[in-house]
């Protein structure tokens, strides 16, 4: 690696850095549910897995995969012009690594993957930007590249509107600790979001990227309860919550 090549990954590997500060802001337990992610990945399927990193941003998904598994492969996928460019910088040259531009909404987005199927499609906090038709259209899908015997997991926002009295607990403590990170210092998604428009080597993809989300889409957070329904209905063997802090859950669904 060249002089030049190493200060770029370095840049790359900065981006990266300040990307996971900017989410743990918002999700203080963030690494657990990557964690229990990777620890249900082992259990079901091996240390060895075909993995589809389902809107795979930055690719922190793949990043802990790898280091945990070294032998295995992933295929990011994500629509987000500058977060796949901060991955395609951090990861380039790696051989076990594929990232793909599509738009989950988009009916034939699985015919762009290099692979028919997948060990183990893993996503986090993500789906939350879609609303219920095109989660559950898109649930169909994968249960189509999901290998029999394989898994699909997504840690998201998954809000119960039966106990509407501990969520305004849980959503009040939680803001109350994200304030108080703030005067410390922390950047949060606006700011982190202004600095990469500063960037150079962003400044063009991250434009690119608010002309297709603007501000930030409007999806749903459904219950887990709606989440492990409809993943059955489309043709998962067993789904349940495996992991779930007061406020995210990580659900498990088995092919």
């Amino acid at each position: 690696m060249t002089t030049l090549d190493t200060a770029a990954a370095t840049g790359w590997n900065a981006w990266q850095e300040s990307w996971d500060r900017q989410q743990e802001w918002y999700m203080p337990d963030r690494e657990d549910r990557f964690r229990i992610m990777l620890d249900m990945v082992e259990a079901l399927v091996g240390t060895a897995p075909r993995v589809l990193d389902l809107a795979c941003g930055t690719g922190t998904i793949t990043a802990r995969l790898l280091t945990r598994f070294p032998d295995a492969t992933s295929t990011g996928v994500d629509l987000d012009p500058a977060l796949l460019t901060i991955a395609r910088g951090t990861f380039e040259g790696d051989g076990r690594v594929t990232f793909v531009e599509a738009d989950l909404k988009d009916p034939d987005w699985t015919g762009l993957l290099p692979h028919d199927s997948y060990d183990a499609v893993l996503t986090a906090t993500a789906l939350h930007w879609l609303h219920k038709d095109p989660l559950a259209k898109l649930y169909g899908r994968l249960a189509g590249l999901v290998r029999d015997g394989g898994v699909f997991m997504n840690a998201d926002h998954m809000i119960d509107e039966t106990t509407p009295r501990i969520n305004a607990a849980e959503r009040d403590r939680r803001h109350a600790l994200m304030d108080e990170a703030r005067r410390a210092g922390a950047v949060d998604w606006a700011d982190w979001w202004r600095r990469a428009a500063e960037d150079p080597a962003l400044a063009g993809p991250t434009a690119r990227r608010f002309e297709i989300y603007g501000e930030h889409a409007d999806g749903d957070v459904p219950s887990a309860r709606w989440h492990a329904r409809v993943l059955r209905e489309k043709g998962f063997a067993e789904a349940r919550p495996v992991w779930c802090s007061p406020s995210d859950t990580l659900l498990l669904a088995l092919k």
